[in-house]
């Protein structure tokens, strides 16, 4: 994009004349002369030169991607081959090793590989992206929009507005409103596709589990077959010693090693495919007749049963393809399709041709097949590069462990955790310590536990082929909301895949008593986790939802509301989006003083990736002017992230002043009727803020991590501040001060209402926020209990603070605690 503003910038200072372009489309240019084709020629050869500096640019780009690709994407999927021969024939095929069996293997393979990533993902799933980002929760926010499938809470019609909300078709065709209106009169049906979703999310977090261990043990296991001093507990020493190593160096941020996953993946792949080559050339060229279906016949027409089993072995084979959907929103659809269709997968066939061509020549060999099948003058070479590719594929998932965490946490469902922003300059690098260190313990328990890849490959599959099985039953119900096809071709769809994925899946889950039990366990306490804190945090909703303070009697107490207003402003955290918490009246009640200014402030997430920053605020008023009592809605995407810069206040402070001089110009924010008290808001852009304040800003850097009581009279407070800075030297922000320029056009009430503010944020600013503690009514079944009271509350008890979530100052923070019986 640098590229094109420099090209453009370059051709806007030739001597032909620009073109502007009016609102009708027509272009109008200055004559240069009588001739007026010449001007004519001159117009079409600069457009043909902006068009073909246009697509060098997208061309250049997109094989930059597809190259970076390679070390993010298809690292898992590249090093299948070092486990694939011998989960296969290693169990109920014991009996069947001999060459007409590894050639049906072999087509097995190769089809698989082609119908499910290359033709289900690369030309169908990759185009269902949302906004650019794809995966599970992808296309759960697409159906989400397009029909009203959401149980997310604080939802309104003004989210709707938002500019990514509007991705997609918008049209509705009538095959598919009766499936709409089906789902969206039947709650059960919501809860079902929630349950679903969230049982995807946990199989890619078990994956996360099961990765590391399948590949790092698969990668070294060569060592044991070669250096026969070497036995099984050294081996699985290294291994461990391995993933300690890898998960140690996660706080470091992949950016720090970035540039080395490309070339090694790389390398790994021209490694296998002269390798795949070399074998079959060398060993047993014939294998090339088993690219034929019919050798898949003959493969179960020979081990009936035992080969059904044995698939379980073969879709290890496909075993990373999800990421090419789950890491879409790091790179373009083209770049991931060029990458698959012209690399990795003529790599990956070749090599599993080769592997086969040699173990059809050599049947001993299929315990180590991939290790036995290189050379000898290359083993080492290759040995420290597979290594290597199984580290990069490892750390491949355990970024998206970490991604999934941070969606499932924006939308409700996964409890506060700590998010560590690892890269200040690529966006969506993240670092969550406790899940870390959770998938740590994990894999090295199952390392340890089983130390055999053909067990540990049995858990892998299942939780794998768990995600495509439901990706494919969403990605029927995108193409009926969102791209608006008929429902048989959605059948159609959901039948073939489903089939396919069918035979795979109850292969797999055939062997859940050697091994495949993992991922379900895995997956189920995730997806218990997930669900029970979806569910309490719902509940706490609507106990908040059903006992608002009646805006009839804020007004009945008066300006002051019965107390005493103190200057400074007051920040009141509610989940709310509509009317005013319990808590405030809680705390009226409770204390005789107030803030001179209020702003109920809630911070929510919307179903859509990412809110531009010039979306993101939306401002409001409760009550009459003189009350100075105002609403901020903060929203955020679920793969958004929330900085601590340190700037919320100010942009708070201005984006008021905005609103406040938008409603005294703006006739519908006028209205004195008290209905519309509550719930007239407006979008206020952080751009035009910057471009039109009224407010003059001076600011210069500041130590110290609390502007809020910076101005404050009182000891007491400036001894904790200074406390305070003592403790936290190394925090650094901007202290803003704000000043109201002379103005005499300005309407008196909102100088007026101005300088309150002003004089407010230079008092101070404190937080308000809610200390709940949610119990289950007493007529309360003895499930509800047992989720409520035991599991919700020890989730709330161990995750992060909704202070701490929201980087609220500690020393300006007020917690207001409050029993919630739902």
């Amino acid at each position: 994009m640098n590229q094109i503003d420099i090209d453009l910038e370059e051709d806007s200072n030739d001597q032909p004349p620009p073109i502007s372009v009016g609102g009708g489309g027509q272009e109008s240019m200055h004559p240069r002369g009588q001739d007026g084709q010449s001007d004519q020629f001159q117009v079409a050869r600069r457009k043909r030169k902006l068009t073909t500096k246009f697509s060098s640019v997208n061309l250049s780009s997109t094989l930059l991607l597809a190259y970076q690709s390679f070390g993010v994407v298809y690292g898992d999927l590249s090093t299948s081959p070092l486990y694939v021969y011998r989960s296969i024939f290693i169990g109920k095929l014991q009996n069947h090793q001999n060459p007409d069996a590894i050639f049906g293997a072999f087509s097995l393979i190769f089809w698989t590989l082609t119908l499910i990533p290359l033709l289900k993902y690369v030309f169908v799933v990759l185009s269902a992206d949302d906004n650019g980002e794809g995966g599970t929760f992808a296309l759960y926010s697409l159906l989400c929009r397009h029909a009203k499938l959401s149980l997310l809470p604080n939802q309104q019609a003004a989210d709707e507005e938002l500019s990514a909300y509007k991705y997609g078709s918008s049209g509705q065709s009538s095959s598919s409103s009766a499936l709409k209106r089906f789902l969206e009169k039947h709650k059960k049906s919501r809860i079902f596709l929630l349950l679903v979703v969230l049982l995807g999310a946990g199989m890619v977090i078990g994956d996360g589990v099961i990765t590391p261990a399948i590949s790092v043990l698969s990668s070294i296991s060569g060592l044991e077959a070669t250096e026969k001093r070497l036995n099984r507990g050294e081996v699985l020493l290294l291994a461990c010693v391995i993933l300690i190593g890898l998960f140690a160096l996660q706080h470091f941020g992949t950016h720090k090693v970035a540039f080395l996953f490309a070339p090694v993946v790389i390398l790994w792949l021209i490694s296998i495919f002269a390798i795949g080559l070399y074998n079959t050339i060398y060993w047993n060229p014939k294998i090339v007749v088993s690219l034929s279906p019919h050798y898949i016949i003959k493969f179960f027409r020979e081990t009936g049963k035992d080969g059904w089993i044995a698939l379980g072995g073969v879709l290890l084979s496909i075993t990373g393809t999800e990421a090419m959907f789950a890491d879409l929103g790091h790179f373009t659809a083209c770049s991931i399709r060029l990458a698959f269709a012209f690399v990795v997968y003529p790599c990956l066939v070749v090599q599993y041709m080769g592997q086969a061509a040699y173990l059809s020549k050599n049947i001993p060999s299929i315990p180590n097949s991939f290790y036995e099948s290189v050379p000898g003058s290359v083993f080492w070479p290759v040995f420290i590069i597979a290594t290597l590719a199984a580290i990069v594929g490892s750390q491949a998932i355990i970024s998206a462990t970490f991604s999934i965490v941070k969606q499932c946490h924006a939308l409700g469902c996964f409890p506060r955790v700590k998010v560590v922003h690892t890269s200040k300059h690529i966006y969506g690098q993240i670092y969550i310590p406790e899940i870390n260190w959770i998938l740590m313990i994990l894999t090295l328990a199952i390392t340890v536990g089983f130390q055999d890849t053909t067990v540990i490959g049995n858990a892998y599959g299942l939780a794998c082929m768990s995600v495509m099985f439901i990706t494919t039953f969403l990605m029927a119900l995108i193409m009926v909301f969102v791209w608006q096809r008929s429902v048989v071709l959605a059948a159609v769809f959901l039948l073939f895949f489903w089939f396919i994925e069918a035979v795979y899946l109850s292969a797999a889950l055939i062997k859940v008593p050697q091994g495949g039990w993992v991922s379900l366990v895995v997956s189920m306490i995730f997806m218990f986790v997930m669900f029970v804190w979806h569910y309490g945090t719902r509940k706490k909703y609507n106990f908040d939802l059903h006992n608002k303070v009646p805006l009839k009697w804020i007004l009945g107490l008066g300006p002051s509301l019965g107390i005493v207003r103190v200057p400074g402003i007051g920040l009141i955290y509610s989940d709310l989006a509509t009317g005013v918490p319990a808590i405030f009246s809680h705390f009226v009640t409770n204390l005789p003083a107030f803030h001179n200014v209020l702003v109920f402030v809630c911070v929510k997430s919307v179903p859509v990736p990412y809110v531009s920053p010039e979306e993101r605020f939306l401002i409001g008023r409760i009550g009459p002017r003189p009350y100075r009592m105002y609403r901020c809605i903060v929203r955020y995407g679920y793969k958004d992230i929330q900085r601590d810069d340190g700037n919320f206040e100010n942009q708070l402070i201005q984006s008021i002043a905005e609103y406040i001089q938008l409603e005294a110009v703006e006739p519908q924010f006028s209205s004195s009727d008290t209905a519309s008290y509550d719930g007239r808001m407006a979008v206020i852009s952080t751009r035009n803020i910057q471009s039109s304040s009224s407010l003059i800003v001076s600011e210069h850097e500041d130590f110290g991590s609390s502007n809020s009581i910076q101005s404050s009279k009182s000891l007491t407070l400036q001894s904790l501040r200074s406390a305070y800075d003592d403790e936290n030297p190394q925090t650094r922000r901007r202290q803003v001060r704000f000043q109201l320029p002379q103005s005499p056009e300005m309407d008196p009430s909102v100088r007026e209402e101005l300088l309150d503010l002003i004089q407010a944020k230079e008092v101070g600013v404190a937080y308000i926020i809610g200390h709940s503690y949610v119990k289950a009514r007493r007529s309360s079944s003895s499930l509800k209990k047992l989720v409520i009271d035991y599991g919700f509350s020890f989730l709330r008890k161990n995750c992060r603070g909704p202070a701490v979530t929201l980087h609220i100052p500690h020393i300006s923070l007020i917690e207001v605690g409050m029993i919630y019986y739902v």
